[in-house]
């Protein structure tokens, strides 16, 4: 099925509802289901659909979510980038337990995601880094993210500097940017069913090198 046919989001909700999901639609690797899923969303109208919810954990217990966008995924895991000065880098670097979620309503679909989070090479930062474009490159050098600032204006005098500081030629990685790779040991696929009665799956990690296991869970 392709989201590119004459279905609006809202059809296909209904379809994906009705149809509901089986053991038999499920690929037995995780990562091939997820990128079903995915590009189905992508190929669909709605917005960001690489939008997913991270939840993170600080020294004191206290839970912290927000979006962040995916912008890589393979057989490794699912990757954000971040300023490593942020609130989310100081949790994840004390507390690496992690959950993500794709929370994709149009089509009554959900992907939860628990693992580990652990910062990628810087060699694979600069390669992602180099295709963003300029003023995302001079906001990730300006912004210091998550500490208090006194105004936009200020924010927005940094970007000026910036700007000028690397008025030609590439900009450099950041040092103090880059990305963490989201490494899974669960996965759950939801969706949506009439009377609350959701299909949900869930692949949980065996060891590094022996698979998963699939269960469904009670909605």
């Amino acid at each position: 099925m392709h989201a590119t046919s004459d279905r609006s989001p809202v059809q296909w909700r209904e379809h994906f509802m009705d149809q509901g999901l089986s053991r038999a639609d499920l690929a037995a690797d995780p990562l091939v289901q997820f990128e079903q899923w995915y590009e189905f969303a992508c190929a669909s109208s709605i917005p960001e659909p690489n939008a997913m919810t991270l939840a993170t954990v600080d020294g004191t217990g206290q839970p912290w979510v927000r979006s962040v966008l995916l912008k890589l995924y393979d057989a490794r895991g699912f990757v954000f980038f971040t300023n490593f000065g942020s609130d989310k880098a100081h949790q994840i670097d004390q507390h690496p337990q992690v959950a993500l979620l794709f929370p994709w309503v149009a089509f009554a679909r959900q992907v939860q995601i628990n693992g580990r989070a652990e910062r990628i090479a810087t060699a694979e930062s600069l390669k992602y880094f180099t295709t963003r474009a300029r003023g995302s490159q001079i906001g990730a050098w300006a912004s210091p993210q998550s500490q208090v600032i006194r105004s936009r204006a200020l924010l927005e005098a940094k970007v000026e500097q910036i700007k000028q500081r690397f008025a030609t030629g590439q900009i450099p990685l950041p040092d103090f940017w880059g990305g963490y790779r989201v490494v899974p040991e669960c996965i759950e696929f939801w969706q949506g069913r009439d009377n609350r009665l959701h299909d949900r799956f869930r692949y949980s990690r065996l060891s590094a090198n022996t698979g998963w296991t699939l269960e469904r869970l009670a909605p």
